[in-house]
């Protein structure tokens, strides 16, 4: 296949690539509430998700990269994907960060730089692709297991990261800490994928800086103050039932991505659950002041990086050495 047709594919597949029982009401719901100096932020921008067939297989609700919200730096892309068949064979990134979170069923995965596994379910694969790298993935289909589906984060990497040598980190789930904002038999938990909720840090520790937050509500009208890094840009997408932000009373329904205000006085958000079986994800990372040239899984600043990394990865140097050479086992 030619360079444009293996970019071409890639486009289609790799932008592809937890559950939780309800207890029942109590009478009266705890609170964690912010202190006197605690300032919310709010919801500046609401974007819908829409479930869109993407490649082979595979169905994707995209929010960040969508013509909805093409830009909210540093983050790239998000999509909520469920994947009933395929997967997505050998290809390159370059300039970019993907964080790949399962929430039910696993993944396999493998790359050029020598690291390999699966993705169960709760577990997460931090991959800084830095100079370039080749990967592969692979959702795992089995009769005995429910159908892949996750979340893939596209982070960009600011310019003084962009050529350096890929890395990559990967937790299972028991590994990634959790925090119980109301202590472990109160109804809300966080699991602390990067950066730190309630006196909980994750062991993840992202090029640039990067906050990435699953909450699980199991019962209504909950309300945690969840402290964010003041001027970072900040984003929720909204996985099962619906969520009040701030001091706002409507609530914001499922599938839905909220963008937060970034005021230099807030220091964080306040989070309301409006049902019981209320589960989002909440991201933040410093905002890059720096253009963004992006082509396919390559990320740069300039059209004039873009090309240099169309020859390198064409010529297989400068982090592609082995673009032409390496295949994955999983595949091959």
């Amino acid at each position: 296949m030619n360079l444009k047709g293996v970019l071409w594919a890639v486009s289609l597949l790799v932008f592809s690539l937890a559950a939780y029982f309800a207890i029942p009401s109590l009478p009266l719901a705890k609170t964690s509430m912010p202190s006197a100096s605690s300032i919310t932020r709010a919801v500046t921008k609401k974007v819908l998700a829409i479930e869109t067939p993407e490649g082979q297989g595979a169905l994707v609700r995209r929010s960040i990269g969508s013509m909805s919200l093409r830009n909210l730096t540093p983050f790239l892309m998000l999509d909520h994907f469920h994947v009933k068949e395929g997967a997505f064979p050998d290809h390159p990134h370059r300039g970019q960060t993907t964080v790949t979170y399962m929430l039910e069923g696993s993944s396999e995965h493998e790359d050029s730089a020598g690291h390999k596994g699966t993705i169960e379910a709760g577990g997460v694969q931090w991959m800084v692709a830095g100079r370039g790298i080749m990967h592969a993935e692979r959702p795992v289909h089995a009769a005995d297991q429910p159908e892949p589906r996750g979340l893939q984060l596209w982070v960009n990497l600011p310019k003084k990261f962009k050529m350096v040598e890929p890395s990559y980190q990967e937790l299972g789930p028991e590994h990634i800490p959790t925090a119980f904002p109301q202590g472990p038999a109160a109804p809300v938990r966080v699991k602390v994928i990067s950066g730190s909720s309630h006196g909980v840090d994750s062991p993840v520790r992202p090029l640039g800086g990067c906050w990435y937050l699953h909450y699980t509500f199991t019962q209504s009208q909950v309300s945690v103050f969840q402290d964010l890094p003041a001027g970072w840009t900040a984003f929720i997408y909204i996985l099962k039932g619906s969520l009040i932000i701030g001091t706002d009373s409507i609530p914001h329904e499922h599938f839905h991505t909220l963008v937060l205000s970034t005021n230099a006085n807030e220091t964080g958000v306040l989070l309301k659950s409006a049902s019981e079986d209320t589960e989002f994800m909440l991201g933040a990372a410093e905002p890059i002041d720096e253009p963004i040239v992006q082509y396919g899984p390559f990320v740069m600043n300039t059209n004039e990086e873009i090309q240099q990394t169309l020859r390198d990865y064409r010529e297989g140097r400068n982090g592609f050495e082995t673009a032409h050479t390496w295949k994955s086992k999983i595949f091959h």
